[in-house]
């Protein structure tokens, strides 16, 4: 295992990023918070925007100048892309790519269409990543709160000699030196941010809960229960894991939670269930995912609207809405979809 390296504000050159010109491509969520973020620490930034779209309008009532895409890439140094992975291909031939020039650095948060080569960057532009490792609105709500979501930073091309140093200046301004900066590759973070998401954060961990609530509200429990069980608790147990691990999840829990934990839990997941995860890793090295991603959008999105539709009519669903909305807790909200 090699040493982790981590970078802090004090470790970077938080003034070179003051001195390059930034295009944000896209104000949706890492758009919305990593421009913010910018711009309060002092950085020269626009949004590259379709012109009169609900994005230019909420960039602007936020103060932000915009600008046509390809007008953006022109003016800027650094050229972030945070549009959806699966237009940022057609949007850079169309309106990144011609417009590119010897000198500039493309950046990215996920390196997605770098890695598995849908983009592909002349020689004389750095390609560089700067990916928090946190939704954009966390990122936005930490900075506020004088905090940072940690971050991940990459180099693909370094044509201009000092792409790192942009990178970490980069990280800094939007928060992320506050809270720590790790170097990796565009392959790592790439497959492992994928791995992560499907196997765990979010297929993996909505389809524990999913079966978790079905299996207690089909034996007859009240589905308000379930619930509260197995959803809304999820926060809590997750807070006491990222802070300490599972050592200090294991320590606040009760010795009955934990003996059933460390029991139980293996009955759950299983050598299947790894043999599964070691699957999914397995199509997305090879790119197969990306491929069926990709062509899912652009033959129309016909399963995966049904996929989202199911979802979102599911019993879990109707009931988690029910109880938020009745609950003091839910009215702070870090995403509010009419403004961010």
């Amino acid at each position: 295992m090699t040493e982790l390296k981590i970078y802090l504000d004090k470790d970077i050159n938080k003034e070179l990023i003051k001195s390059k010109k930034i295009a944000v491509i896209g104000f949706g969520s890492q758009g919305y918070g990593q421009s913010m973020n910018l711009k309060d620490s002092g950085c020269d930034v626009v949004l590259g925007l379709r012109q009169g779209g609900n994005s230019d309008k909420k960039a602007k009532n936020y103060g932000f100048k915009t600008m046509a895409i390809k007008d953006a890439v022109q003016w800027a140094d650094i050229i972030q892309i945070l549009i959806p992975d699966e237009i940022q291909a057609k949007v850079y031939e169309t309106e990144i790519a011609p417009y590119l020039t010897a000198g500039k650095y493309l950046m990215f948060s996920h390196g997605f269409n770098i890695h598995f080569k849908k983009i592909v960057a002349p020689e004389g532009v750095s390609v560089i990543m700067v990916a928090p490792k946190g939704p954009g609105h966390t990122v936005r709500s930490e900075y506020e709160a004088g905090k940072g979501v940690p971050s991940l930073i990459a180099v693909y091309q370094d044509a201009t000699g000092d792409s790192k140093e942009v990178a970490l200046s980069y990280a800094s301004a939007i928060g992320a030196g506050r809270a720590g900066i790790i170097e990796t590759t565009f392959r790592e973070e790439t497959e492992t941010d994928l791995f992560g998401e499907q196997a765990v954060l979010c297929g993996g961990c909505t389809a524990l809960i999913k079966a978790g609530f079905e299996t207690l509200v089909e034996a007859g429990y009240s589905p308000y229960m379930a619930y509260f069980e197995v959803l809304h608790e999820m926060k809590l147990i997750v807070d006491l894991i990222n802070q300490g691990g599972f050592a200090d999840m294991r320590y606040s829990i009760s010795n009955t939670a934990e003996y059933g934990d460390l029991t139980r839990g293996p009955r759950v997941i299983t050598d299947d269930s790894k043999k599964a995860m070691k699957e999914i890793l397995s199509e997305i090295q090879s790119g197969k995912f990306a491929d069926e991603f990709l062509n899912e959008v652009n033959s129309g999105n016909k399963n995966f609207d049904k996929l989202r539709e199911d979802a979102k009519n599911h019993q879990l669903e109707e009931v988690g809405a029910q109880i938020r909305s009745s609950f003091v807790w839910s009215k702070s909200k870090i995403i509010d979809r009419d403004k961010n």
